[in-house]
């Protein structure tokens, strides 16, 4: 039975058959891949707690009539999400996006892996707010999908006097494209939404907690239109 072997991160599990589970994992070459773990489930086996959500592996793959099967798990870096409630449900915000994003399987999505990883690495070290890793997240896997939001010149029209955020409208809009239920920018929300989507880690941090809340709820909704429906996850993060 031909074998290939990848690095993923597993994205969540469900339970198949009385001790197998169905892995869903996006791996840095082959995209997202759903397996089999046969025996997993049982305290005996050789898998341990490497093949749950949020875990970054090294992982061997023998090719199945259907779905692949785990011959092998090498654990990269143990993750600890769950031992923290906002961090856990904050990785699980993460994990939901990437498989929404990577919708098709087997297809390389190298950048999305290495975003998934590293906001996931970045939760993990405690050292930046969890909502802040969040929210630089999903307004970066959106543009590598083909959703980058426009942040210092109007989406519509491309205006430098943007005053307004909407959704639907592609993010930063002036008054004359300002779209229905768009939301007011105030003094320095386009900046901090730019670096948000750059990684700018340093703008980010410094920024007041008033603008940091405020645009929090611009990138849920940006996120909410773009992906065409609510996160499960997101209800159950706490900011």
């Amino acid at each position: 039975m031909p074998t290939y072997r990848d690095e993923a991160v597993v994205l969540r599990t469900h339970q198949f058959g009385e001790a197998d589970r169905v892995i869903i994992l996006l791996t840095r070459a082959h995209g997202k891949v759903h397996a089999v773990a046969k025996g997993v489930r049982r305290t005996s086996s050789k898998f341990g707690g490497r093949l749950e959500p949020f875990q970054h592996i090294d992982i061997q793959f023998a090719q199945g009539h259907g779905l692949d099967i785990v011959t092998q798990a090498v654990s990269l870096h143990s993750s600890s999400l769950g031992a923290d409630y906002s961090r856990f449900t904050a990785a699980q915000v993460l994990v939901e996006t990437a498989e929404r994003l990577v919708a098709e399987e087997g297809v390389p999505s190298l950048q999305q892996y290495r975003l998934l990883l590293g906001a996931l690495l970045a939760l993990d070290a405690e050292d930046r707010p969890a909502p802040l890793i969040v929210d630089s997240y999903l307004l970066r896997a959106l543009a590598v999908a083909g959703y980058a939001l426009a942040t210092a010149a109007c989406a519509g029209c491309g205006d430098v006097d943007v005053r307004w955020f909407s959704p639907q409208g592609g993010g930063a809009v002036c008054t004359a494209c300002r779209t229905p239920g768009s939301a007011q920018l105030y003094a320095g929300d386009s900046a901090y939404l730019g670096a948000l989507l750059a990684g700018d880690w340093a703008e980010v941090t410094a920024a007041d907690r008033a603008t940091q809340q405020r645009v929090d709820g611009m990138v849920v909704a940006y996120s909410t239109w773009h992906l065409e429906r609510a996160l499960r996850s997101l209800p159950f993060f706490e900011r």
